[in-house]
C-alpha cells in the first residue's frame, strides 16, 4: 500500500497510542496490512451482492446465533454490533444464511460516486438501511419494534457520546445501542467476520448477547470485546477512525 504523508502520520500516531513499544518496522507491516485487508473489504461491499452467495466462505459459531434466532422466534428485534473489523458484512451474510435479514445503520458519504456504490453494496446485505440523524432514528426504532433485526457499528467517534476506555484509551463513543436494547428489551450481541485462510475464507462469531445493565456498562463491555478482537489481529481493524480525536 503507497501511503500519503497525512495518512501515514495518521496511522502511525495512532498504532503508538496503543502498542507504545512496537517498532517502527513492526508498524509499518501492520500498516500495509491493514491496508491490504481494508481494500478487499471494500472490494467486497463494492460487489456484496455476489459476496452474500458465497456461503461457503463463512463459518458461524458462537452463542449470539442462537439467541439472535430465539428472539426472532419470540417476534422480537435484535441489536448486532460490531466494528471495522476483519470483514463486517460477513456477519450479515451469515444471517441472511439462517433465513433472517439484518438491515444496517450507516453514515452518507459526501462523495456521490463513493455514496452510490457503498449504499448500493450495503442494501445488497440486507434491509432497511439507516442513514444516521434523527430521520433515521425513527425508523430504526420502528424497525426494531416491529421485530426487525440491525446491525450497528460503533466504533466511529461520537461527539456526543459518553467517554469510554476503548484500547485503553478513552473514547468518544455512543450509547445509543444499549439504550435501545434496554428501552425495548433487546438483546445487544457482538459479532465479527475475522478473515482466515489467507483472507479467503470468514470464521463469523457471535458473541453471547450483553447483560442488560446500565447503557454505560453494557457500551463499556462492547468496547472491551471489540478491542480483545483487536489486540489479537491489529490488521484487520481499520486504524484510520480517528477514534481518540478529541476525547
Amino acid at each position: 500500500m503507497r501511503w500519503f504523508p497525512p495518512a501515514r502520520s495518521r496511522f502511525d500516531r495512532e498504532a503508538k497510542r496503543v502498542f507504545p513499544n512496537m517498532k517502527r518496522s513492526a508498524r509499518l507491516k501492520l500498516g500495509q496490512d491493514m491496508g491490504r485487508q481494508m481494500g478487499r473489504t471494500l472490494f467486497e461491499i463494492y460487489h456484496d451482492a455476489e459476496f452474500q452467495t458465497q456461503h461457503h466462505k463463512f463459518r458461524a459459531s458462537g452463542p449470539g446465533l442462537a439467541a439472535l434466532k430465539e428472539a426472532n422466534a419470540a417476534g422480537k428485534g435484535a441489536i448486532i454490533v460490531s466494528g471495522h473489523f476483519g470483514q463486517w458484512e460477513a456477519v450479515r451474510a451469515v444471517i441472511k444464511m439462517h433465513g433472517l435479514e439484518s438491515g444496517a445503520v450507516y453514515r452518507p458519504h459526501k462523495n456521490r460516486h463513493y455514496e452510490r456504490r457503498i449504499r448500493g453494496g450495503i442494501e445488497a446485505g440486507g434491509k432497511p438501511i439507516l442513514a444516521t440523524g434523527r430521520v433515521g432514528t425513527r425508523a430504526l426504532v420502528r424497525h426494531l419494534r416491529d421485530g426487525g433485526i440491525i446491525s450497528i457499528l460503533l466504533d466511529e467517534k461520537y461527539a456526543e457520546g459518553a467517554r469510554i476506555p476503548f484500547l485503553g484509551h478513552d473514547a468518544l463513543t455512543s450509547l445509543s445501542a444499549a439504550q435501545l436494547a434496554l428501552k425495548y428489551d433487546l438483546p445487544m450481541i457482538p459479532a465479527y467476520g475475522i478473515r482466515t485462510d489467507d483472507g479467503n475464507a470468514f470464521r463469523v462469531e457471535f458473541e453471547a448477547p450483553i447483560p442488560h445493565t446500565d447503557s454505560m456498562t453494557m457500551t463499556r463491555a462492547f468496547n472491551d470485546s471489540l478491542s480483545a478482537r483487536i489486540i489479537a489481529d491489529p490488521e484487520q481493524w481499520y486504524w484510520m477512525l480517528r477514534r481518540w480525536d478529541g476525547a
